[in-house]
């Protein structure tokens, strides 16, 4: 019901009876610059500066952008995983004045060293003394006794 009423009326019943429809539309100016309260050389040396910082935001993102493909490049290489097109791309249009930046070239020598530590014999050796002995012989000892049960129930001699 209450949409039947409001389709008949019109949204503003007293925008018509005023009259001042036309003169709203009148007083707003047609100028942009006029609008911002400027004149109109000022208006375009503004519009210009705006262009100007977009335009240099817009490419130091693309600088990060290629510095963290070109870690990820790295990284992948490091690992010995398959390599992206996406990064490939963005590494070819933002050239050869990329270079990854040097606190990630720093976590990512720490991580290698850290690795290659572990990988050495002193790593292994190291860990060796940090296992707990008697809990190796006895998980020894339990595998051994359920691969004996194990044997003995499939085999007909033992």
């Amino acid at each position: 019901m209450a949409f039947l009423i409001k389709s008949m009326l019109p949204a503003n019943p007293l925008k018509g009876m005023m009259g001042g429809e036309e003169k709203a539309e009148e007083a707003a100016p047609k100028d942009p610059a006029a609008a911002a309260g400027m004149t109109r050389e000022e208006y375009e040396e503004y519009q210009k500066q705006v262009v100007e910082e977009k335009m240099e935001r817009d490419s130091e993102f693309l600088h990060k952008k290629a510095e963290r493909a070109t870690l990820r490049v790295c990284l992948r290489d490091k690992y010995r995983l398959p390599k992206s097109e996406q990064d490939e791309n963005m590494l070819d249009m933002a050239g050869d004045d990329v270079d990854v930046p040097e606190e990630l070239l720093k976590m990512v020598d720490e991580d290698a060293t850290e690795e290659e530590e572990k990988d050495s014999i002193l790593g292994q050796m190291q860990n060796l003394q940090n296992m707990d002995m008697d809990q190796i012989k006895e998980k020894a000892s339990a595998t051994l006794a359920e691969v004996k049960t194990k044997a003995e129930e499939k085999c007909s001699i033992m």
